[in-house]
């Protein structure tokens, strides 16, 4: 069975019905989605494999759910780093970095030297909406991702990539190909040209709101946020 996948155009309407008709609010989405992105960290790299994280941040809603996700690792043991410098003035965006502030996480002015003392990193930089070019400064983050032998988590799309059409052919970002992707609320086109682990986190989404945008609700276990998908789209 192929993978079903959401476009960046049908995802963002997915968003913007999801907290109208849906009742969600922003808050409780970014809270849902980086519990969930923590979650794939915690299975993929356990604490006993090396506790420091290092979290790059983008200024949108990529960047705060992995501003979430770092608050969820810090309780479960790991050391995390945040990057994040364009800081947004929006008040969602500045509680969280008070959350991780008042926990003590440091936040780093340097990526590339950075991740010459971390463990793993998170790719929370750009998501879904990410078009045209990578501006600074943020270069020199997708580059430091591109060579490192560290494993990487992106969260919802690997930074640079094409929404539709994956990685770009040549250039900044061509030869990123991170060692785990987690989809969130449902894949989108992208996933198609990943070749790592794969992971979908969306246990929120209604049975109408699937059936409308026309893709399948993993089966989550217990209390898990995270069900790890194949290729073709079926559980592991």
């Amino acid at each position: 069975m192929a993978i079903k996948t959401l476009s960046a155009k049908a995802a963002a309407a997915l968003d913007k019905e999801l907290m109208s008709t849906g009742a969600f609010s922003i808050d409780q989405l970014m809270e849902l989605a980086g519990l969930s992105v923590s979650q794939v960290v915690y299975r993929v790299h356990p604490p006993n494999k090396g506790s420091r994280v290092l979290v790059a941040c983008g200024p949108g809603n990529n960047g705060g759910d992995g501003l979430v996700a770092a608050r969820h690792l810090r309780h479960y043991g790991y050391q995390p780093a945040i990057y994040y410098p364009k800081r947004s003035k929006n008040e969602l965006y500045q509680r969280l970095a008070k959350q991780l502030e008042d926990l003590e996480v440091p936040f780093v002015d340097d990526f590339p030297a950075a991740v010459k003392s971390t463990d793993h990193i998170v790719d929370a930089v750009f998501g879904f909406s990410f078009s045209g070019e990578v501006r600074e400064p943020f270069p020199a983050v997708i580059r430091a991702m591109e060579d490192t032998k560290l494993p990487v988590t992106s969260v919802d799309a690997p930074s640079s990539w094409n929404i539709e059409t994956g990685p770009p052919e040549s250039g900044l970002g061509s030869n990123f190909n991170p060692d785990f992707l987690i989809s969130l609320t449902a894949p989108k086109p992208l996933a198609k040209f990943f070749k790592g682990r794969h992971f979908v986190g969306g246990r929120f989404v209604s049975p109408a709101i699937a059936k409308k945008y026309d893709f399948d609700v993993p089966e989550y276990q217990g209390i898990d946020q995270i069900v790890e998908v194949s290729i073709g789209g079926e559980k592991l």
